[in-house]
């Protein structure tokens, strides 16, 4: 892959990543609580944001041993107090949604670049955009699985009553755990190949990376 365009495409990524937690800490913020705000994390400096493995090597690793078809990571999650939120539930249902929407945004946004450029996915510009649109539906689609402490866990502890939401946190020692078995069974192709379904109407081409 060309090392100019594989910068670019990891800026992006980063960027995608960035925007994700912000949201997380906007959202947290709006519903009551500023500790993210506190401690600097409501900024797009990509500095406070950066977490080494997630954020850098992962990435990089990723789109080598793939030949630049697959890249994925993280950012040093935006700290969130939920105790100081007006309303518990509220916020972390709201809190849980933002990161993910905000990925939908963009990808709705990337996709709308695409089509009114009327782009061809064979091009430079094409290629990259049709890159951030699956990159950003990735984020989106994969935090949204309800597997503690992804971001779908939150949108679905934040539905449960009481007691079936403390026994539902429980999962949360293993859920890296179950992470890497979705990866290793292969049953994250399912999540991919929806990326790529999605991926496909909105930018209204056949998408193959």
């Amino acid at each position: 892959m060309n090392p100019i365009f594989l910068i670019t495409l990891l800026t992006v990524l980063f960027f995608s990543i960035i925007i994700h937690e912000c949201s997380h800490g906007y959202a947290a913020l709006l519903c009551g609580d500023d500790t993210a705000k506190i401690m600097g994390r409501l900024t797009l400096n990509p500095l406070p944001h950066i977490d080494p493995m997630g954020t850098i090597f992962l990435p990089i690793f990723m789109l080598l041993i793939s030949g630049g078809r697959f890249a994925f990571g993280w950012a040093k999650p935006v700290p969130i107090n939920p105790y100081n939120f007006r309303d518990y539930k509220k916020g972390i249902f709201f809190t849980g949604v933002a990161g993910p929407l905000s990925n939908i945004i963009l990808a709705f946004f990337i996709a709308f670049l695409f089509r009114i450029f009327n782009l061809s996915p064979r091009s430079a510009f094409g290629l990259l955009l049709t890159y951030g649109c699956l990159i950003n539906l990735l984020l989106a689609i994969f935090n949204l699985i309800p597997i503690p402490p992804l971001d779908g866990s939150r949108v679905v502890s934040a539905l449960l009553p009481p007691r079936l939401e403390a026994s539902y946190r429980r999962l949360e020692p293993f859920g890296i755990f179950i992470v890497m078995f979705l990866f290793i069974s292969g049953l994250f192709n399912v999540v991919w190949n929806l990326v790529e379904v999605l991926g496909a109407v909105l930018l209204g081409t056949v998408v193959s990376i």
